[in-house]
């Protein structure tokens, strides 16, 4: 059970920020986009019906400043409520801060995640394996690829240098090669916020949370803000082969996004965001504790560089997208047997946490244990619609 106060969850500065939000409203049966403020929270969606919509502002931030809006309640309650086994339904409750975006993320963007991507690839989803392994590609390769530019001339040459050695990777092309790794994360709407549980394939025996920032941008592709993420991620499913990306990355409540969306303004912007260390807290109920953290300012492509490799002439994004930046997490840490290294079990509870967003909680069950996600884009249109908000 995860017992959440607004405390909890709110950034280092409580609500100096701008904070954005969704809430499900029992008494609406849909969603409310919410301004969380000192004094409450407040429903702004007569004048931003979705998340989405406040990001097309040219200033979001000023323009939720400038909307007071209806208040809902406090966010100790509302944050209370949210988790699905004590939740009242008759209630409001919290909802990931992302609703018509698409949701994209960027993989192999850190030179620590981006060695261990080569080893579950040659470990062929073997966790048993990736010791012997981790350690015959750091031989090859080397521990640290921070200073090397992706695309430059150093990192072709090193290319061509572990090709001639016959150990060349398709995660090594995207990590140091000119062309960013950007997929789609899920479905839009699909995520779960904070208190949720998150979700992993049942199948899976070797995977791990990934903790991110996502930066929201707009239909033009200028970043208004960010929030924490959890890239739920099965190494063996990938390790197996690249081509189960999809069903590595995508099922039911296996992105979570959270706690809150702070939109950039004078107490927070994209140079704060440039300097982020985001730390990361498993517990299990075995006993069982991870700590981590991953540092943006060490990512390898600037979080500007990677969105224009995301839209422009080639792609757009009409109503906007949110982009996880990847992470240099990954757990080497054995659970179970010496050199089986790190996996989850249920009921891990996973906190990733920035001092300027928060903290994002989930607990993890099977992606068929957690709440079924019903509630798309067709419902949301027609319940906006019925509200006569659109």
């Amino acid at each position: 059970m995860i017992t959440l106060s607004a405390k909890d969850l709110l950034p280092e500065d409580g609500t100096r920020g701008t904070l954005a939000g969704r809430v499900w409203l029992p008494q609406a049966s849909g969603p409310a986009v919410v301004a969380v403020r000192a004094d409450g929270v407040f429903d702004v969606t007569a004048k931003f019906p979705t998340i989405s919509a406040l990001c097309e502002e040219e200033n979001p931030a000023k323009a939720l400043a400038a909307t007071r809006g209806e208040r809902i309640g406090d966010l100790d309650g509302i944050v209370a409520n949210t988790a699905p086994d004590q939740r009242d339904p008759k209630k409001p409750w919290l909802l990931a801060p992302v609703d018509l975006q698409t949701l994209k993320a960027a993989g192999v963007t850190f030179a620590i995640s981006m060695l261990e991507r080569v080893i579950e690839e040659r470990a062929k989803g073997n966790p048993t394996s990736a010791e012997a392994i981790r350690k015959e590609v750091t031989r090859l390769i080397g521990d640290d690829l921070s200073k090397l530019k992706p695309g430059s001339e150093q990192a072709m040459h090193l290319k061509q240098v572990l090709i001639d050695q016959n150990a060349w990777s398709q995660y090594l092309e995207v990590g140091i090669g000119p062309d960013a790794e950007v997929f789609t994360k899920a479905p839009t709407l699909s995520s779960v916020g904070t208190g949720m549980n998150a979700g992993l394939h049942p199948k899976s025996t070797w995977n791990n949370p990934e903790p991110e920032l996502v930066l929201f941008v707009s239909s033009r592709g200028k970043i208004v803000g960010g929030a924490l993420g959890n890239d739920v991620n099965l190494r063996d499913f990938e390790g197996r082969s690249a081509l189960l990306l999809s069903k590595a990355k995508d099922n039911n409540a296996s992105c979570a996004i959270g706690p809150l969306l702070r939109l950039f303004d004078d107490t927070f912007t994209l140079d704060d965001a440039r300097k982020l260390d985001i730390s990361l807290n498993v517990k299990g109920t075995d006993g069982f504790v991870l700590d981590g953290h991953s540092s943006i300012s060490k990512i390898s492509r600037d979080p500007t560089d990677l969105v224009a490799q995301t839209i422009g002439p080639v792609h757009q994004y009409p109503d906007g997208f949110v982009l996880f930046l990847g992470t240099m997490f990954a757990p080497v840490k054995d659970r179970d047997a010496p050199g089986q290294g790190f996996t989850h079990k249920r009921d891990d509870i996973v906190t990733i946490a920035a001092p300027q967003l928060g903290k994002l909680v989930n607990r993890m069950r099977g992606s068929d244990e957690c709440e079924p996600w019903t509630f798309g884009i067709g419902a949301l249109m027609k319940n906006l619609a019925q509200r006569k908000l659109i």
